[in-house]
C-alpha cells in the first residue's frame, strides 16, 4: 500500500532516471496528449465502477486514475506543491 505522495516520488523517480525498460517512463515521454487520454478514461472507468460495481472495483478503477493523474502532472512539469497550492 501506497499514500499519495509516495507514489507521487516514487514516479518521479523513474520519470528522472529515464529508464527506457519503465512503462511509466514511456507512457510519460508519450506527452500531454496522449496521457490526457488516459486520464478521461480512467476517469470514466471510476465513474461507471462507483455506478454500477461494487467497492472493490471502484477503488480499483479511482487508484488507476490516481495513477493515471500523476502521470499527466509529470508529463505536464508539474509538482506536487503546484496542485497543493490550489487545494
Amino acid at each position: 500500500m501506497k499514500t499519495f505522495e509516495e507514489l507521487w516520488l516514487e514516479l518521479e523517480h523513474k520519470t528522472k532516471s529515464d529508464d527506457a525498460t519503465s512503462g511509466t517512463n514511456k507512457h510519460v515521454k508519450s506527452g500531454i496528449h496522449e496521457v490526457g487520454k488516459k486520464v478521461v478514461e480512467e476517469a470514466a472507468e471510476a465513474w461507471m465502477a462507483c455506478e454500477h460495481e461494487n467497492k472493490e472495483r471502484a477503488a480499483e478503477e479511482i487508484s488507476q486514475l490516481i495513477y493515471q493523474t500523476q502521470c499527466l502532472m509529470l508529463a505536464a512539469e508539474l509538482k506536487l506543491e503546484d496542485i497543493y497550492r490550489k487545494l
